[in-house]
């Protein structure tokens, strides 16, 4: 059995595993009608609104994407046939790769068949190859990230989430001498909080670090021409390193890197979640390019999702349930209780057919289950607010706290300053 399956279940009878099971609604989107879809739950079929995709920004049903897809295929088929090097390398791959390290001002780019494993396959060699490396990595990091790190045998260090003093401490201690490579992510997938980048970079450029940061809930939603929150703020150039995804604001799927040529060549190289795997099919990569593409050119999708996220915020303000950020579009009302919170989820199906996933351990802590609710650039105004009203009705039929019983702006929570659960798979 997996070594980290074994950590998990250690202590854990069959009746804890079954309570634990989580349970996957089918979901059929509906092309050119986006949010809503078809949902089949225990043979039943019913139409919801989905309020928990990452196609944030509806590319997933953009005309010029899907355009872009069906000619790929007519011309190349559906499989990519191979590696990267023994004959998957298609054109598409290659004008990809360069239109999105246009996007990120980076001298190259490299695209992995997913987000988790360009985290995993880049941060394997990129902190493992130079020799005494040391990694701070922050403590809410996704999987794919500390899976990568651990890969890549390097010591590391984790700081407390955002907390730049924490980090500069345990920097600062480092030896003056070793590589050192800081790792965080831009938008945080759970708790949707930003980190503090500007901040980071001074303290990289302080100590000499090298930086890599994960922007996958940041591009295409954020910065200039989509570029994510590094872009926005105007310092895109002080990392060394940017990941991405094609998965969520591009709709289609994949993952990249974008930096120095040297860097990139040396994952291209070593990675072996890049070797020694398929590529992606053309008509993906056709598909993403059009897609970065179509984002680079309009701002109209984007200020779409911050208004309904904007709305979302004020209203959940308003009737007093409590979430754990408003830096950005994701919005986690937080609930801190397994049970209750896939009640909550199931009631807002049940009544108001409406879709939004209950999150619990490993994904978050124990005792700290959200609903990951992502307003989209799709919903309308009138759609916001009816999902407010329902939250609210469920929330208070419930007896879920409020943010006020919580003091909730007070609370450790709001600031993240957490680490990751012990006894999950997200342990560091």
């Amino acid at each position: 059995m997996n070594v980290h399956l074994e950590s998990y279940l250690s202590g854990k009878t069959v009746e804890d595993l079954a309570e634990s099971k989580r349970d996957f609604l089918e979901i059929g989107r509906r092309s050119g009608n986006y949010p809503m879809a078809t949902a089949r739950r225990d043979g039943t079929v019913s139409e919801v609104s989905v309020w928990c995709s990452n196609d944030y920004l509806g590319m997933g049903q953009n005309p010029q994407v899907i355009a872009a897809m069906h000619a790929a295929i007519d011309t190349h088929g559906v499989g990519s046939g191979g590696s990267r090097n023994i004959g998957g390398n298609n054109h598409y791959h290659v004008l990809l790769e360069n239109e999105l390290a246009d996007l990120h001002g980076k001298e190259s780019a490299l695209l992995f068949t997913s987000g988790y494993t360009a985290n995993d396959g880049s941060l394997s060699v990129l902190a493992g190859m130079p020799k005494d490396t040391i990694v701070f990595s922050d403590a809410k990091n996704h999987a794919s990230i500390i899976d990568g790190l651990r890969h890549s045998g390097a010591k590391k260090h984790i700081f407390r989430h955002n907390d730049v003093a924490h980090l500069e401490e345990l920097i600062a201690a480092a030896p003056a001498d070793c590589p050192k490579l800081i790792v965080v992510e831009t938008v945080y997938s759970m708790s949707g909080n930003i980190a503090p980048l500007a901040e980071i970079a001074d303290i990289a450029d302080k100590y000499g670090a090298t930086t890599f940061i994960d922007e996958v809930h940041a591009v295409g939603m954020y910065g200039p021409q989509g570029a994510g929150i590094a872009a926005q703020e105007g310092i895109a150039d002080r990392f060394t390193v940017v990941m991405g995804t094609l998965a969520k604001g591009y709709a289609t799927v994949g993952g990249y890197i974008a930096g120095p040529a040297a860097l990139v060549d040396a994952v291209r190289t070593y990675s072996r979640s890049f070797v020694f795997t398929t590529s992606l099919p053309p008509a993906i990569a056709a598909g993403a390019l059009a897609s970065v593409q179509y984002l680079r050119s309009s701002d109209v999708e984007r200020k779409a999702l911050s208004g309904n996220a904007r709305l979302l915020h004020s209203l959940l303000v308003a009737a007093d349930i409590p979430f754990i950020s408003t830096d950005s579009h994701i919005v986690s009302a937080f609930v801190g209780d397994d049970d209750i919170s896939k009640r909550a989820s199931q009631m807002l199906f049940e009544r108001h057919g409406i879709y939004v996933q209950s999150i619990n351990a490993p994904s978050v802590p124990a005792g700290e289950e959200i609903l990951r609710i992502a307003p989209s650039a799709v919903h309308n105004q009138n759609e916001v607010e009816d999902f407010a009203r329902a939250l609210s009705g469920i929330w208070n039929e419930l007896n879920i706290p409020t943010a006020s019983a919580r003091d909730w702006f007070t609370s450790p929570l709001c600031g993240g300053s957490r680490t990751a659960t012990k006894d999950g798979l997200l342990t560091q």
